[in-house]
Parts: structure tokens; C-alpha cells; sequence
């Protein structure tokens, strides 16, 4: 049953928003030389058709000196960024939702990327992941500063943005100034005196653009650095009853975009004393997944709940909510591999329709075999991993699909994936997958053979791929789908391939749940973690502080060998050569993963149209997974005339 809630209109200011969702500011990444580029305007306008009530276009800054060298951050302050700006605006409201720009500095932060100018800051404090202090502002920076958002809010308003959000949240410039930890000046020794800013900014900005709503996003945690915790915010929040919203989140850089190990969203059980501190309309976002979440956030005392990536995984999950259709939304696993990345745009791993600009899909290319048959109305999908399942599903519809996997269960090594701690995101997609599956005929626990499919005129083969074994030791594989192979009080030594990558960071969690007394891992590289988005990382580092861990970097050559009651792996140290040996009760070895040998299909099936995609072409990603299993589906479909849908 859907709640009203969710469907009542709220008023802000003078703005009627259509419902209680709202998509966060995120950035499609289609802007070069600070401007936003054409393609970017078909995102917000799908975006916003989806259903969401307000739409607020993230990664704009307000000067060059926050903007960095690559350029593919919106600098609203150019005079040149107007004409990106009005069409981004204008496709927002076309999709009926109302058109809000986040502005920011970065102030001290440099997002790890090379900038054009100095940072500066309202104190030197130096951030944990900057070498070095920024620049101290004087007045007459300060002046020059409210200048640059005066001038982007005029640029945005000109280009027909309903509402600007200043962002004073994540430990960026404004909430420099709102920290008593990075704003040590000699106005700033009370809340009144740090919020300062913003009573400048909001003044300047109302009176230069009197017919603009204007928004604040503020954030929790992080109060040992640029954040506030929650009495620092509630404290706050009273003194910012002039702007016409207030969007809380939570994070600081690198901890603000969370991954699936967030169970639940942060804010949800400070609602009520978030709602008692302030009379304005009341965002809040930060993990908002579900309907049971964003409700209770809305029966809790938020007006408006924000997602950013679940929009970014279907553009249509407002819609759905607000229909019920709770299943039929494409779930955001919170991966953070796509979304975060902007290689070379936004893209997400589970969404094969988010595409660079003149790309129907995510770009992929299935290996095929053979010419399609005359008729294409009978087609097999051997292997459920996501390959499989995301070509099923996409002809299902219209063709008759039967899926085989030699295994009882759907899900292949994303399955196995999700077993890992803190890693159970993964079983959203699997459950999405499962429960739009309508009309697919299942073979599940038969090893297909290619003259079982004599009779189909379509063959996709997703057979995945296996882990090799290494003697005397185990596959990550294995610990991960049977963890009680390590015994509370074990020593267990993991052995990284070299990439840093979820396989084996996933063991060493699993070998913790289950109660090894120490899990040493051998890193045959120089760094931890290196393959995992930086977010994760944080994450990661974090769960493990304070358990029996170590890490062992440019550990190489590894050989295990029986050593009487237990095991003894011998490793070489990559620089200096010199060899060790290490004694414990298991070894998990992380072997590299082979692809399935699909040859006898295109070989046996010479008269119908085989194509191989995923893990059994080469093992990747999931979102290689996924877009080939797409793009198979469309060959077919093509074939056949019918026509291509988006979303």
C-alpha cells in the first residue's frame, strides 16, 4: 500500500513540489572547460520524467578556484556555463520536476585532483587528505567569495533554475566556516558568529535574484574535522530559519557516498530532534534504498526524502514508488564503481541504459557466432550470473526464454558475492532479477549441453567463470560459500592476487565473523585495497581498526606448504628479496578467475546464432556482466524488429 505521504505536494516558498521525493545533487559528468556539453540535458530530463518532485543538479562550483584542471566539473560563475545551465534547467522541468542547482566551494579540498589555483580556507587547518594548509582568507577574499555565489546564483536563475542549494555540508568551503575545529577567526567563537556566512550569502543572493528559492545542505558526522555531530547541527539549525529549505545529510569527503555495508540510512534516528530544531521544510538523504525507509522518514518528520544513486540505478523509482511497483525498480547496490568513477561520464553498474552521450547503452560487445534463424522466437540463456539474467530479462517480454544453470540456485558468482560480510547489496539485483523474471522457464541443478538446444533458434551462452584452486590452500570461493571451513581461534593467511580487489577482502572479513584469532594478508602490491573504490576503502579501514589484522605489502612468490598440524606459506619481499615464512591453520589463496570454455556451442550449433557474454568471454565486472547481457538481448530484438526500449 503506497502512503499518501509520499504523494502530497509541499509547498516551498513560492515553488509547488509534486510529491515527497527528491534526487540529489549529482553530476552526469557530460561538461568540458566547466560548461555542460549537449547529452548532458537528455540525463536531467530523464531524470526528472521519472517522477521526482525537485531535481538538483550537483558538481557546480562557483569559481575557478574550486574547479579542477580537467575541467568536467559546471562552473556556474562563467558566463559561458549559462547556455549549458538553461538547457539542463529546461529539461528538468520538461520531465515536470522543479530545476535546483547545488552551488559549492571546496575550499580546502582539492578532491585529489590537480586545480588550476590555491585552496583556501577560513582557517589554516589542514585536512587529513591534503598534504599541505590552504591559504587563509582574508575579509577581502571573503567579499570576493559571496560575489562568486551571488554571480552563479544569477547565472542559474538567468538559465531558469527555480532554486539554488549552497552547500555547506561535507567539509567544503561553507562548512569550513560552520566547524569550530577548521574556523578558528576571531568572529567565529560561537554558532552565531560561524553561520555568518551563510546569513551573507542568503541576503546577497535574495537581493540580487529576489524570485529564487534558496536551500542549505548541511551534514552530520565528521565533527573531529570539517563536520558537526548531531548537537552541533541541532544547535545550527535554529539560526538558518531564512532559507527556504534544509537538506541534512551525512559524511565528510570520503565517507559521504556510502556503500552497501550502510545498513540503514544514517539520519533515521536523529529525525526527531533534526525536525525540532528547525521550522523549515526538512530534506533528508544519505542510504535511502526502500519504501520502509523513506516512510519512516517521512512519518519521523522529514517533509522530503533525497536519493541520489538510486536515481542513477532507475530514473523511474519515484514513479514506481508512487505506482507500488516496489519489485520493478532496478535496485541501487550502493557499489559505488560506476557512479563514482566518471570514466569518462556517469555511468552505474546495474543500469545498461546509462550510456555516453550518442549511445543508446552502455557501450559492450557480445562475441557472436552463426547467422539468427528466420524466426528468432525460442531462445536459451545458459547461466544465470548477471549476464544471463539481464538478457533474460530484457526479452522476456517477447520472446520465449528458457535460462539453465547447472546450479540449484540463481545468481552465479554475484551470489557468491553477496555471502561476503557487509557485502549482502549485491542480493537487491539478484532479488530484482528473480521477481521480474515473469514467463521464463527455469532449468536450474542441469548442465545444459549444445545438443539439448538443437531446438532454439537463439543461444546465449553466460557460463561465467571458476576460481583456480591452489593446493594445500582454498578459493576465496569456497570460504565465501562456506565460511565454517575456518575454525574459531584459527590463524588464517589470505593471499591477494595482487589487485586489491573484493574476493579477498571479502575473506578476511568472513574469517573475523567466524572467529579467527588473526588473518595476515599477503599483498603482492604496494598498497591496501587498492582495487575498491576510495569510499569503500574508508569503510573498509574503518570496520577492520582495532581486530587481529595485519597487512603484509610486496609480499610475492608465495608457496604453501604442509607443515605437521598446520600449513607454513613462504613468501619473497618484492624489494629487498628476502625470504619468510609465516605458520597458520588456513590459507586463502585468491586465484585468478578463468573464463568457462564455451567453444563447443558455436562448434555444435553451426545453424543457429550463439553469443558468448560476461565472465565467459573475459572476467570482469558486473557491469560488464550486465551491459553484455543487454546488448545480447538487443541483438535479438533488432533481428526481429522490435523496438528498443530505454529504462
Amino acid at each position: 500500500m503506497v502512503s499518501p505521504r509520499l504523494s502530497t505536494p509541499l509547498r516551498i516558498g513560492g515553488l509547488e513540489l509534486r510529491n515527497r521525493l527528491v534526487a540529489t545533487a549529482h553530476g552526469s559528468g557530460v561538461v568540458s572547460a566547466g560548461a555542460a556539453q549537449p547529452g548532458d540535458d537528455d540525463y536531467w530530463r530523464r531524470c526528472a520524467a521519472g517522477g521526482a518532485a525537485m531535481v538538483i543538479a550537483g558538481g557546480t562550483v562557483v569559481g575557478s578556484d574550486s574547479g579542477n584542471r580537467t575541467g568536467n566539473i559546471t562552473d556556474a560563475s562563467l558566463p559561458d556555463a549559462v547556455p549549458g545551465l538553461r538547457r539542463r534547467a529546461r529539461a528538468i522541468a520538461e520531465g515536470g520536476a522543479i530545476p535546483a542547482c547545488q552551488l559549492v566551494h571546496l575550499g580546502r579540498e582539492t578532491l585529489g585532483a590537480e586545480i588550476w589555483e590555491h585552496p583556501i580556507a577560513p582557517s589554516a587547518v589542514r585536512s587529513p587528505r591534503e598534504p599541505v594548509r590552504a591559504r587563509v582568507l582574508s575579509d577581502s577574499d571573503i567579499d570576493r567569495v559571496i560575489t562568486d555565489f551571488v554571480r552563479s546564483s544569477r547565472h542559474a536563475a538567468e538559465a531558469g533554475f527555480a532554486a539554488v542549494e549552497l552547500h555547506a555540508a561535507h567539509g567544503y568551503l561553507l562548512a569550513q566556516f560552520l566547524s569550530p575545529i577548521t574556523n578558528l577567526r576571531a568572529d567565529a567563537t560561537t554558532s552565531a558568529g560561524r553561520v555568518a556566512i551563510l546569513h551573507r550569502i542568503h541576503a546577497a543572493i535574495t537581493e540580487s535574484c529576489p524570485g529564487l528559492v534558496v536551500g542549505v545542505r548541511l551534514s552530520l558526522d565528521g565533527a573531529e574535522e570539517a563536520g558537526l555531530d548531531s548537537d552541533g547541527l541541532c544547535e545550527l539549525l535554529p539560526l538558518l530559519d531564512m532559507f527556504g529549505y534544509v537538506n541534512v545529510t551525512a559524511g565528510v569527503r570520503t565517507t559521504y557516498v556510502r556503500d552497501m555495508a550502510t545498513a540503514e540510512p544514517p539520519l533515521l534516528p536523529l529525525l526527531d530532534r533534526l525536525r525540532a530544531a528547525t521550522t523549515r521544510p526538512l530534506l533528508v538523504s544519505q542510504a535511502f534504498r526502500s519504501r520502509p525507509e523513506i516512510e519512516g522518514a517521512l512519518a519521523a518528520g522529514a517533509d522530503l526524502v533525497g536519493m541520489a544513486r538510486p536515481f542513477i540505478a532507475d530514473p523511474d523509482i519515484a514513479a514506481k514508488l508512487l505506482r507500488g511497483e516496489d519489485s520493478r525498480i532496478r535496485p541501487c547496490v550502493s557499489c559505488n564503481e560506476d557512479c563514482r568513477s566518471f570514466t569518462p561520464v556517469l555511468l552505474c553498474t546495474v543500469n545498461p541504459v546509462l550510456a555516453p552521450p550518442g549511445h543508446s547503452a552502455r557501450p559492450a560487445r557480445p562475441m557472436r557466432f552463426g547467422r539468427p534463424r528466420d524466426r528468432a522466437g525460442r531462445v536459451a540463456v545458459v547461466g544465470s550470473g548477471p549476464a544471463g539474467l539481464e538478457a533474460a530479462l530484457r526479452l522476456t517480454p517477447s520472446h520465449d526464454v528458457t535460462l539453465f544453470d547447472a546450479k540449484f540456485r540463481i545468481g552465479g558468482q554475484l551470489r557468491t558475492a553477496a555471502q561476503a560480510p557487509n557485502r549482502a547489496g549485491w542480493m537487491a539485483l539478484l532479488r530484482y532479477y528473480q521477481d521480474n523474471l515473469d514467463g521464463v522457464r527455469t532449468e536450474l541443478g542441469h548442465r545444459v549441453a549444445p545438443a539439448d538446444l538443437a531446438d532454439f533458434d537463439e543461444v546465449i551462452v553466460a557460463t561465467g567463470a571458476t576460481e583456480t584452486e591452489t593446493p594445500r590452500a582454498v578459493t576465496t570461493t569456497s570460504i565465501l560459500t562456506d565460511p565454517r571451513q575456518i575454525r574459531p581461534g584459527n590463524h588464517v593467511v589470505v593471499v591477494d592476487d595482487g589487485f586489491g580487489y573484493w574476493p579477498a577482502l571479502g575473506a578476511v572479513e568472513a574469517a573475523l565473523t567466524v572467529g579467527a584469532c588473526r588473518v595476515t594478508v599477503l599483498v603482492p602490491g604496494p598498497a591496501i585495497a587498492a582495487g575498491v573504490p576510495a569510499e569503500s576503502r574508508v569503510q573498509l579501514l574503518r570496520r577492520l581498526a582495532g581486530r587481529p589484522v595485519d597487512f603484509v605489502v610486496q609480499a610475492a612468490s608465495v608457496e604453501v606448504h604442509d607443515g605437521g598440524p598446520g600449513t607454513v606459506v613462504g613468501y619473497r619481499n618484492a624489494l629487498s628479496g628476502e625470504l619468510r615464512k609465516l605458520a597458520c591453520d588456513r590459507v586463502v589463496v585468491t586465484g585468478e578467475r578463468i573464463a568457462t570454455d564455451w567453444r563447443p556451442f558455436p562448434e555444435r550449433l553451426p545453424q543457429t546464432r550463439v553469443q558468448v557474454i560476461g565472465d565467459a568471454l573475459v572476467p570482469r565486472r558486473v557491469s560488464h556482466a550486465v551491459a553484455e547481457g543487454y546488448a545480447a538481448a538487443e541483438t535479438i530484438l533488432g533481428s526481429v524488429g522490435v523496438p528498443v526500449q530505454v529504462g
